[in-house]
């Protein structure tokens, strides 16, 4: 082995064609995002030993709204499109697992196959208009939509109206284990999310990825070039609001309940802030951001009744400082050691 491929950085990545080529193992992000992943995989054992169970339902309540904020980077990360309205989807998958369960269905993965196929659906109605705008056109009608349906749920009195709808029992998929049991539950949601990451990382380094991507820098630029917009945004639309339907099941499988405020446009924004927070056109930043987000919640509000105000501030100075959030300084950390 020459002394030059000594010193080039390890391409164990290329193995079977799982990641990028292009992506360092001894990098500083590389190794937070192992130990990341490495620390949620430890969560149900820290659980028990420090016998407290709401850490292992916090945990998982992270997890779900990590998938929901990756789901969301997709368009607003990588695609420049800032959606106030993707709560909706989630409260559709969550409603889809209520409603079914009320009327005696308990079969997770016809739950599952109906809330994706419903979500297509409305998706795609939603952003064949919605991407007719840009800019604020666009975050006001995905913001005029989830509230649509926010009220259209509130109005369904049979299934709970304003006040939710109560889930007797969770979901039962064929061959998994019960997600009755909270451990199986925890890693059932880690597993999704795992799949969805490398997904959305496969995703955005492919054609269409750097297509999406373009859009986002120069969109004249890439109509010119002969890329039907329209198409390319629909389809990542529809892909993050499927994503985050798939959310809205899990998240009504560990509640055992379904509630209009999962499509408030203040959840809506909540994961905007995530995402924000963690690093936008990040793989990694949704979920740091999920993770810090929902732990500070906790932290703060029970110390004082204007913990959001607290939040609000942290945020606006991570957005200050760096661009990518907490994940953009992770990288420009590496970056900085970087050999030149």
């Amino acid at each position: 082995m020459t002394s030059s491929s000594r010193d080039k950085p390890c391409q164990c990545g290329t193995l079977f064609g799982l990641f990028p080529e292009s992506i360092q193992w001894r990098s500083v992000r590389t190794i937070a995002a192992v130990l990341l992943i490495a620390l949620l995989l430890v969560v149900p054992v820290l659980s028990q030993w420090l016998g407290q169970s709401f850490y292992l339902t916090l945990a998982t309540r992270i997890v779900i709204f990590a998938i929901v904020a990756s789901g969301l980077n997709l368009i607003l990360g990588f695609g420049g499109l800032v959606s106030m309205g993707h709560g909706m989807f989630v409260g559709i998958g969550a409603y889809v697992v209520g409603i079914s369960s009320f009327h005696g269905m308990q079969d997770g993965w016809v739950q599952l196959g109906l809330a994706v196929l419903i979500t297509i659906g409305v998706s795609a109605v939603t952003g064949l208009v919605s991407l007719r705008t840009r800019g604020i056109g666009f975050i006001m009608i995905t913001l005029a939509f989830g509230q649509m349906f926010y009220f259209l749920f509130v109005s369904l009195k049979q299934y709970g109206g304003d006040d939710g709808l109560p889930i007797e029992q969770r979901s039962q998929f064929a061959f998994l284990p019960d997600l009755n049991d909270k451990i199986t539950l925890y890693y059932v949601t880690v597993a999704v999310l795992l799949i969805v990451m490398w997904l959305i990382w496969r995703v955005v380094h492919s054609r269409f990825g750097y297509v999406l991507r373009g859009f986002q820098a120069n969109e004249q630029r890439m109509v010119a070039a002969g890329y039907p917009r329209l198409r390319y945004q629909l389809s990542a639309y529809v892909a993050s609001a499927v994503i985050c339907a798939i959310a809205g099941v899990l998240l009504a499988n560990l509640t055992l309940f379904a509630s209009p405020s999962y499509l408030s446009w203040q959840a809506s924004g909540d994961y905007v802030l995530m995402i924000v927070l963690g690093g936008m056109g990040t793989v990694m930043g949704p979920l740091l951001g999920t993770t810090v987000f929902l732990l500070l919640e906790e932290a703060l509000s029970g110390m004082t009744q204007h913990w959001m105000a607290w939040i609000g501030l942290f945020i606006f100075l991570i957005a200050l400082f760096s661009r990518k959030g907490l994940w953009g300084a992770l990288i420009g950390l590496s970056s900085k050691g970087a050999k030149p």
